[in-house]
């Protein structure tokens, strides 16, 4: 076993009964190699060996080697933004739908930690947003996001207006339902939902989607990772817009608010098997049609 790989944290979708099973299997697999296991609050509930600690999520992130996130997209973003800054490298186990990100399957994870415990892995720098929402000078809330930051309407069925600013210079007046600004990671979300195009995650760029906009000119943008990007939203004080990381961590805004919007100066280490193919998993998830190899 490679040294780096010897105290585990497991962590899982909270609420959902379903992954219990794999839980208790990964933690027996894990005792039995000689691993010391950690376990989050959310996976403590399903997980009935009396031996094992219960941690939080902050002792997690300060105390693993490894972090295993057993649930969907949804529950690694989560884990992804509390465990970014500590530095610790995450692996998925997908019990979701899409698995972009959790990309192990439930029946091969013991053959998987095999070969990545002894040192057969991909590792991925993966990179985050920092959002702050700017209200009369001062910061009122600040989030990270693995796939995007929104910018958007809710409780109405009219537009909001937004001026967006790259580097203090003026970039455009929209007129939409909202914004979203994604990174690598996020380009397979809600940005292409939204016709956005698809960035390897490698690349150090973000992409500008307008969701709906007034003006059919307006178009998605690819950007540099290193610039700030400044969003104002314009109108009366009953305008209902809110901003939203990750789909998970929402913000109302009023009239005046800047949202301010930069990447995040670390990024999150992911781990994947070692025959591990981006493109592969684009044309599984997405479903697009193959074509056989030519000579």
């Amino acid at each position: 076993m490679t040294k780096a790989f010897q105290t585990i944290g497991l962590i899982s979708k909270p609420g959902d009964p379903g992954v219990a099973e794999t839980l208790a299997i990964l933690a027996s697999d894990l005792h039995k190699r000689g691993c010391r296991v950690l376990l989050d609050e959310s996976a403590a509930a399903y997980v009935q060996q009396a031996d094992l600690e219960v941690v939080d999520r902050q002792a997690l992130a300060s105390r693993c080697d490894l972090a295993i996130v057993v649930g969907g997209d949804g529950t690694l973003l989560n884990a992804a933004r509390s465990l970014v800054e500590s530095g610790v490298p995450v692996l998925g186990v997908n019990l979701g739908r899409l698995g972009f990100l959790a990309d192990v399957s439930p029946h091969e994870m013991c053959e998987r930690l095999d070969e990545i415990l002894s040192g057969q892995f991909v590792e991925e720098q993966r990179a985050l947003l920092h959002a702050s929402v700017i209200r009369n000078g001062h910061s009122v809330s600040e989030s990270d996001a693995l796939n995007d930051v929104v910018i958007h309407k809710w409780d109405i069925a009219r537009m909001i207006d937004l001026d967006t600013r790259i580097d203090g210079r003026f970039l455009n007046a929209l007129r939409a339902d909202g914004l979203i600004v994604s990174t690598p990671t996020g380009s397979t979300a809600y940005a292409l939902s939204g016709g956005g195009p698809i960035i390897e995650p490698s690349l150090p760029a973000l992409v500008l989607v307008p969701i709906c906009p007034h003006t059919l000119s307006n178009r998605p943008i690819v950007l540099s990772d290193q610039v700030t990007i400044d969003v104002l939203l314009h109108g009366g004080d009953g305008s209902q817009a809110q901003i939203t990381c990750d789909g998970q961590v929402n913000f109302a805004l009023v009239a005046g608010d800047i949202i301010r919007i930069e990447r995040k100066p670390q990024t999150l280490r992911l781990i994947h098997p070692a025959e591990h193919d981006h493109f592969e998993i684009m044309r599984k998830k997405l479903r697009w049609a193959e074509q056989p190899l030519r000579e």
